[in-house]
């Protein structure tokens, strides 16, 4: 069955109103974003630089416990710090630190819904921020300290802007400049090659964008680009010339290292299959859909997108996770296009597919909680017991009462959704939602306990302490720790180690991080062991060992 896109369904009129809609996404965005600590991983790693522009250390170049981390420029860290500042008084520091990434998420989805409105027509709208906000992938990588999300949002700028061009020319060309300036604020040169060559690649692409006002508002948009991108970089060249070299090594170093291997290629796939579910299925769709009309700005400008990002990755040969956030509004707006002629097989098929997997992935969660609470499935419990030893489920009945009510609330919502070719993006992201406020709800406090170094850092500390003696000052040195163990003996606790530097250290305190299959480094005897911390099990075990030097 196909549909015309500029005629609203009868789902779109119950379902896609603009306060469901609204509660949709303030949901999705504010569950599970301010109730843990900073995970291991990105969220801590990422929170460094906030803490250091909170304490005055330094607002133009990312510092992670008083050591350049060069992979970003600050654009990320100055909102997050921000955000930080202004709910002091209510929130942790690290709490109010990721209200950026719902503002940038926030950002990038009104972006999205009104580039898919001039692609696509009206209809469009809600469907493509419905399929940019259920991105599997992107869910997680919302709710953690992550400055990728800035590029996400700022490339959502430059294609919103770019979709304008047809119709108002010169507010399209700005705005498009501006995101892909602010691009390059969020993450530097990869952040500019992903935004900056669209603009002319509109122009070249589609006869659209041909005319001269059309043309103009390009070359402006480009000035505007260079121009924003460029402030960052002088400044830091006047105040702090040595980090600006750091990071344009850096960057170089990215640009001109190895390129992904053929052989990965299948792992890059895998990857964006799960990450991009359910946008690429009906991207594919669209672009299906409209092979016969190539020139047209609504294929073009998403595909370029697309192409821009893929080389990125390639060249960058960096398969993280996190990287593929940067495809999302491309193939959210591919995708838009292709919702309203999906044939009524399909769009059965992939209604039912949305509805059985996260079906299971909710009663999954329900198992998990069951296992920390009860003891039963026995075998599961074991598992829970073996990789959070010591770990007591808090508010039994009060996470029940809620569970059953999110898990009541989901089915109703199923319920009522009125069949249409719409009707499986929305019950995919209704579901989503709900299934991550069903596990913030029952298994937030079990992943807050296995991924935060708080009580790691705390029983340091107090190791600290007792060798420190008279010296408070006595520095640690270490063999080399994760950096998210760094953010965190610097946040709960004001410690920082040193890296030990040709061999040797003056230090009378030693600080080793061993992984499962790392191998500790070569000590010489004089080392003895004070305190010992063991966490974790099979592939996320670790091990931190304090060391004191004999004699002192």
């Amino acid at each position: 069955m196909i549909r015309d896109p500029a005629t609203p369904t009868l789902f779109q009129r119950r379902v896609y109103g603009t306060v469901g809609l609204t509660l949709l996404v303030g949901l999705y965005l504010l569950v599970g974003l301010t109730s843990h600590d900073p995970w291991r991983g990105d969220d801590a790693r990422h929170f460094g630089p906030v803490l250091s522009m909170l304490r005055g250390e330094s607002w133009l170049f990312p510092l992670l416990a008083g050591e350049p981390l060069v992979e970003h420029p600050p654009l990320y860290y100055w909102v997050a710090s921000a955000f930080s500042a202004l709910t002091a008084a209510f929130l942790p520091a690290h709490a109010g630190a990721r209200l950026a990434s719902a503002f940038f998420v926030a950002l990038a989805i009104w972006w999205l819904a009104r580039a898919a409105e001039s692609l696509h027509g009206r209809a469009a709208r809600t469907p493509a921020a419905l399929l940019a906000l259920g991105t599997l992938g992107l869910v997680l990588h919302a709710h953690e300290t992550q400055p990728l999300l800035a590029l996400f949002a700022m490339l959502a700028l430059t294609v919103s802007g770019l979709a304008e061009l047809p119709t108002r020319p010169l507010a399209g060309g700005l705005k498009a400049g501006a995101g892909s300036g602010l691009a390059f604020l969020a993450a530097g040169f990869g952040g500019l090659w992903m935004s900056a060559p669209l603009l002319p690649l509109a122009m070249l692409l589609s006869a659209d964008c041909r005319s001269p006002r059309a043309s103009g508002a390009l070359l402006l948009g480009l000035c505007v680009a260079l121009t924003i991108a460029a402030l960052w970089p002088l400044a830091l060249h006047l105040q702090q010339p040595e980090l600006l070299s750091l990071w344009l090594r850096n960057e170089w170093q990215w640009i001109t290292g190895p390129m992904l291997r053929p052989a990965e290629l299948p792992r890059l796939l895998e990857l964006g299959a799960w990450f991009m579910w359910p946008l690429w299925p009906v991207a594919l769709w669209a672009l299906w859909r409209g092979r016969r009309q190539p020139g047209k700005l609504a294929l073009l400008l998403p595909l370029a997108s697309v192409v821009l990002v893929l080389a990125w990755l390639v060249a960058i040969d960096d398969l993280s996770q996190a990287r593929l956030i940067p495809l999302v509004p491309a193939l959210a707006l591919l995708a838009a296009g292709g919702v309203a002629s999906l044939r009524r097989g399909a769009a059965s098929a992939l209604d039912w597919f949305s509805l059985m997997s996260l079906a299971v992935f909710g009663l999954l969660v329900w198992l998990a909680w069951s296992a920390q609470v009860a003891g039963w499935p026995t075998g599961l419990a074991r598992h829970v017991a073996r990789n959070t030893p010591g770990f007591v489920p808090p508010d039994a009945n009060l996470r029940l009462f809620a569970g059953v009510a999110i898990s009541a609330l989901w089915i109703l919502l199923v319920a009522r959704l009125p069949r249409s070719p719409a009707r499986a993006p929305a019950n995919w992201t209704i579901g989503l939602v709900m299934l991550w406020s069903l596990a913030v709800v029952l298994l937030m406090p079990w992943f807050d306990h296995g991924r935060s170094y708080r009580t790691v850092v705390q029983s340091l500390e107090l190791a600290v302490r007792g060798e420190r003696g008279a010296q408070p000052k006595e520095c640690i040195a270490t063999t080399g720790l994760p950096d998210a163990m760094k953010l965190s003996m610097d946040y709960f606790a004001g410690l920082r180690a040193r890296a030990i530097d040709a061999g040797a250290t003056p230090c009378a305190l030693l600080l080793v991080h061993v992984e499962r299959r790392g191998q500790a480094a070569t000590l010489a005897p004089e080392w003895e062991t004070v305190w010992e911390y063991r966490r974790g099990a099979g592939k996320r075990a670790e091990t931190f060992r304090l060391l004191r030097r004999a004699g002192r």
